[in-house]
């Protein structure tokens, strides 16, 4: 496997994305995909697959943050590091089909712009492009099975993201860790049936000595646990208790390591224990995904394409 980027690799991965996009510019609906085994892209490129005996392994598209910010370059990122699985953020999504940003969203302490409220027929029309970007990533080989886009704060805001997660095949949006929020969202997961995913920091992690409330809500309530951010807010205690007492409510983990008391680490350097993490995940044959969330420094002369190649193999040898 790479481990490194080169002008050369991008400069043949974006050939591709621009006949993926052409095709895209056509799609309704195509079937969704987890991964199967390696297969080739009309253009003749394999796609790619990090499912490893039976663990799906993605990444947040946040570990892209300091190279990319279009949906087009996003995938080839992934292409890069051979990532078959994406927990895909708002960015990407909303500049591909023109979304603006909910209300209120911005610098800290900036005052938010009014914002004109979008037509029934813009926001269809921005769902036949959600709908292209599916399928371009689908077509490469990438299942979107995650999104985050912010939540607005109207009933309308809020439906219309439902319908981007289903116009991008996801299961689930994620957004951080609110019992308010759960409580606000839970009746619009139960009317799509699409989960909200709350994300965990230091402070606001899953009861492991009751069950947790904002479970009660709906179904359709689980977790993006953080096992770094668990491992930090506890004072160096494993997640493996509570992704035990959770795993049938939770989307996805989010994977990075972690010190009690220096923060983001380079993976195998800190206490979260990553691989026993995955280890379990295959022995109990747990299906959702370990997302990569790439937060340590980038090292001088590295990237961040390079630094999730190197946590992808850290899972695949985990898991080989």
């Amino acid at each position: 496997m790479k481990t490194h980027a080169t002008p050369l690799s991008f400069t043949n991965r974006r050939a591709f994305l621009a006949s993926a996009a052409t095709l895209a510019a056509c799609a309704l609906s195509p079937i969704r995909s987890f991964a199967a085994a390696p297969t080739l892209t009309k253009s003749g490129a394999t796609k790619p697959n990090s499912v490893f005996n039976g663990v799906r392994i993605g990444c947040i598209t946040y570990s892209y943050r300091s190279m990319f910010t279009s949906a087009e370059d996003t995938l080839a990122a992934l292409l890069e590091d051979g990532l078959s699985e994406v927990e895909l953020m708002g960015g990407p999504i909303e500049a591909y089909a023109g979304i603006l940003a909910p209300r209120g969203r911005g610098k800290k302490g900036a005052t938010p712009e009014p914002q004109v409220k979008t037509s029934d027929a813009n926001r269809q029309a921005q769902l036949v492009k959600c709908r292209a970007l599916r399928k371009m990533y689908n077509d490469a080989g990438v299942t979107i099975h995650l999104q985050k886009i912010a939540f607005g704060e109207s009933n309308e805001d809020i439906d219309f993201n439902f319908e981007v997660a289903k116009a991008l095949g996801c299961m689930g949006i994620t957004t951080e860790r609110s019992d308010a929020m759960a409580k606000k969202l839970a009746p619009f997961a139960d009317k799509h049936k699409i989960w909200v995913a709350f994300h965990n920091h230091t402070n606001n992690y899953p009861s492991l000595d009751k069950d947790d409330p904002i479970l009660e809500y709906s179904p359709y309530i689980g977790f993006n646990l953080d096992v770094g951010h668990y491992v930090a807010g506890s004072k160096g205690l494993s997640p493996i208790p509570v992704i035990e007492k959770y795993h049938r409510r939770i989307l996805s983990l989010h994977l990075k390591d972690r010190t009690s008391e220096n923060g983001n680490v380079v993976w195998g350097k800190g206490q979260t224990p990553i691989k026993e993490i995955l280890q379990l995940m295959r022995k109990e044959r747990w299906t959702f995904p370990a997302d990569i969330e790439l937060e340590y420094k980038i090292p001088e002369g590295s990237n961040a394409v390079a630094e999730v190649a190197k946590c992808v193999q850290y899972c695949k040898a985990a898991l080989t």
